[in-house]
């Protein structure tokens, strides 16, 4: 039997089970986050997304999937969804709410089923880079599949670093 030419995760499962349209996309993991993995696959930085899980100051999760130059301005993001204080979770923490690794968590087939925002400059480009669900796993997919499928609130809380 022939082995798969990528990884068979969670996301991958969630994204067949849907018939959404990806491209698969391996490269050696070394560390680095976005840059990292634009860098390794020779794409511009602000086609990789980065999934971030946070919590409310009340302990609920959710999810931010953020272009790769871009920080959360969690004071806005705490506004926008209309709560008083959001931080970003705790490794372990996001790793069991989740289901993958950190540096390798992906929107899709997350073992907690949590609310999930896309930043507005994700929908610039025809298709983004987002985590597969392994590190060293990135599938490019549509941003509108993203909002459709995960049924996902579009905003704006993109900040750059400081």
């Amino acid at each position: 039997m022939a082995r798969p030419e990528h990884p068979i995760t969670m996301a991958i499962r969630f994204l067949r089970e849907r018939e959404v349209p990806f491209t698969p996309h391996l490269y050696r993991y070394t560390g680095g986050g976005a840059r990292g993995s634009s860098e390794a696959l020779d794409v511009p930085l602000m086609r990789v997304a980065k999934t971030l899980i946070f919590e409310t100051g009340d302990g609920d999760p959710l999810c931010v999937v953020m272009n790769g130059p871009f920080e959360v301005a969690t004071g806005v993001l705490a506004k926008t969804i209309g709560t008083k204080k959001v931080t970003p979770c705790a490794q372990k923490r996001a790793e069991a709410l989740t289901g993958y690794r950190v540096g390798g968590i992906s929107p899709f087939g997350q073992r907690t089923a949590m609310p999930i925002y896309l930043q507005l400059d994700l929908f610039e480009f025809e298709a983004v880079f987002v985590n597969g669900g392994q590190r060293g796993f990135l599938v490019e997919v549509a941003p509108a599949q993203l909002e459709q499928q995960l049924g996902a609130e579009v905003i704006d809380v993109a900040t750059t670093r400081s």
